[in-house]
């Protein structure tokens, strides 16, 4: 399989004023494409021609630093851009996923201010996540280029905290990018989505 960069499902303007035209022009032109051909380019020759991006991902880590993080990193980014989407967030949530976010993780606004917190915990660059584990909603955080798919988890929801990601909105406010994330961006019926496949 051949990475390629998929088209945002928004203009490139159409986050703002919680994410700039220009912050996605780099971070989905610029940084999205480098994983996409760098990611190519280390897995020609490789075992990992041919397989599945998340056989890719799973089978590279702690094996092919090249191919890992390039992938881990296309796989984390194609869920990104359909995690936000215009006029997101918001406190109505699709009904199974609520109850599950209520049942283990003690509500809404629990989940939003413990996701953020694990966002500004990670040192450096990485992600906050929400998964599935066992049949348990879960928040982690993973440095770099790691996602809960590499620790037998199904991410559902995650928030790019490497600084190209907001520094050019936020500069060093990371809390502040987070909160507008949860509160102006989440696409909750695409986390629903990955809840159900999930078995939720």
């Amino acid at each position: 399989m051949t990475f390629t960069l998929p088209n945002l499902p928004y203009s490139h303007d159409a986050l703002a004023p919680h994410m700039s035209k220009e912050t996605l022009e780099y971070h989905h032109d610029k940084h999205h494409q480098a994983y996409v051909t760098n990611g190519n380019n280390a897995i020609k020759g490789t075992e990992f021609e041919g397989k599945s991006l998340e056989e890719i991902v799973k089978g590279s880590f702690g094996k092919n630093p090249a191919v890992f993080n390039n992938a881990g990193q296309h796989y984390n980014h194609l869920h990104f851009w359909n995690w936000m989407k215009p006029n997101g967030g918001g406190s109505k949530l699709p009904g199974r996923l609520e109850k599950k976010i209520t049942e283990d993780l003690g509500g809404l606004e629990k989940f939003k201010a413990d996701f953020a917190a694990a966002g500004v915990a990670q040192f450096g660059s990485g992600w906050c996540w929400l998964s599935v584990k066992n049949g348990k909603l879960e928040i982690s955080k993973t440095a770099n280029g790691e996602s809960p798919l590499v620790y037998g988890a199904t991410p559902i929801l995650g928030c790019d905290v490497w600084e190209h990601s907001y520094y050019i909105d936020y500069r060093n406010r990371r809390p502040d990018y987070l909160k507008a994330f949860c509160d102006h961006l989440i696409n909750w019926d695409y986390v629903d989505e990955l809840f159900g496949k999930a078995g939720g």
